[in-house]
C-alpha cells in the first residue's frame, strides 16, 4: 500500500542500511539477512555502557524480568542502546518515559543480567 507523499527510493533504503552499519550476511539456513557490523556491536556496547551509568537510578529483578529505572526522558534512549547491544539472553524490552523492562528467559538470567546492571550504576 502506498501512502501520498511518502516515498522511498532505492537510494533512500541504501544510505540508511549504510548508516546503520549493515552487512549481508548468509545465515545457516542459507538465506541472506542484513546484520550489525562488528565494529558497530562493539560501538552500541560501549554506547549503552555509557549511557546506562550516567541515566539509571536502579535495577531489580522479579522473577524473568529486570525493572530498571532511568532519569526521567532517558529510558527510551537507554532501552534503544541495550537492544542495539544485542545481549544474547534479553528476550525483549519495553520501555516508557524513566521506566525498562527487560524480559529474559527464566530468573537465573534475570538475576545474573540485574547484578550485572547494578554494577555499572554511579
Amino acid at each position: 500500500m502506498r501512502k501520498e507523499g511518502f516515498d522511498v527510493t532505492q537510494a533512500t533504503v541504501s544510505r540508511d542500511i549504510k548508516e546503520l552499519r549493515l552487512v549481508k550476511t548468509l545465515s545457516s539456513d542459507g538465506k541472506y539477512k542484513y546484520s550489525l557490523e562488528k565494529e558497530s556491536v562493539k560501538d552500541a556496547s560501549s554506547k549503552f555502557y555509557s549511557m546506562f551509568s550516567d541515566s539509571a537510578i536502579s535495577v531489580a529483578y522479579a522473577q524473568n524480568i529486570v525493572v530498571i529505572k532511568c532519569s526521567t526522558g532517558m529510558a527510551n534512549a537507554v532501552c534503544a542502546a541495550l537492544d542495539a547491544a544485542g545481549w544474547e539472553n534479553i528476550i525483549g524490552t519495553v520501555s516508557g518515559d524513566d521506566t525498562i523492562f527487560v524480559l529474559l528467559p527464566d530468573e537465573i538470567s534475570a538475576a545474573d543480567f540485574a547484578d550485572e546492571l547494578k554494577k555499572l550504576i554511579r
